[in-house]
């Protein structure tokens, strides 16, 4: 009967104290090096092993550490963003600290918003953050649930950003949702790979919420 490599391996596995009571394997049997054509025993090979597993965690916990503290950063950026919101006094403020924040905190090239309510505030006439949006543009805020990301945008959106609007490559639209208003975020970049469908889109809600928040305290 022939024994398969299968089979050999499920022993292995089902009395992993067979090298325990036959030692002088782990040094007479010998096995390819993984990196070279010299043979090693089968000792020095699950060293390597253990030796490629501990160098793999290693890269994973930098990878772990790198994230944790760029959330640290965003999560500060963030903070700043929320204390600057709650200090404005106007509607004016609350754009300008909007804007200042985007382009300083998050290097962020270009932004804009839109709102609508059925209440606008006195002055709104006067701001292109009330401009009139079109009914598919209210369509498009109705529908998305969380931003949306990519190198596609309205083109009623691109006209927002005026003249550079034609060289943007990616956009981040983010919904804002109150009970006196409605609207729409959008980040706008040259860069196609700033804004892009599979980012994380977390921290784009948060902000979206804030700003939503901050502007319906005079709406």
């Amino acid at each position: 009967m022939n024994i398969t490599p299968e089979q050999i391996g499920e022993f292995l596995t089902l009395n992993p104290e067979y090298f325990a009571s036959h030692p002088e394997l782990l040094t007479d049997i010998t096995v390819p090096h993984p990196y070279s054509n010299q043979a090693i025993s089968l000792g020095e090979r699950q060293v390597l092993a253990m030796r490629d597993k501990s160098r793999g965690l290693e890269l994973k916990l930098r990878e772990f550490i790198q994230f944790a503290e760029e959330n640290d950063v965003i999560g500060d950026k963030l903070h700043k963003v929320a204390l600057d919101l709650m200090h404005a006094r106007s509607l004016e403020a609350v754009f300008q600290s909007l804007s200042m924040n985007l382009s300083e905190s998050f290097a962020i090239p270009h932004s804009t918003l839109r709102v609508w309510s059925d209440h606008p505030p006195e002055g709104a006439s006067n701001m292109p953050e009330f401009a009139r949006v079109s009914a598919d543009i209210q369509v498009l805020m109705t529908g998305l649930m969380q931003p949306r990301c990519g190198p596609d945008a309205p083109d009623e959106v691109r006209a927002w950003f005026g003249a550079v609007g034609a060289n943007q490559k990616s956009f981040a639209i983010a919904p804002l949702r109150e009970e006196n208003l409605n609207g729409l975020l959008v980040l706008a970049s040259e860069d196609v790979k700033r804004f892009y469908p599979e980012m994380g889109t977390l921290y784009l809600t948060w902000l979206a919420e804030l700003s939503g928040a901050a502007i319906s305290r005079f709406v």
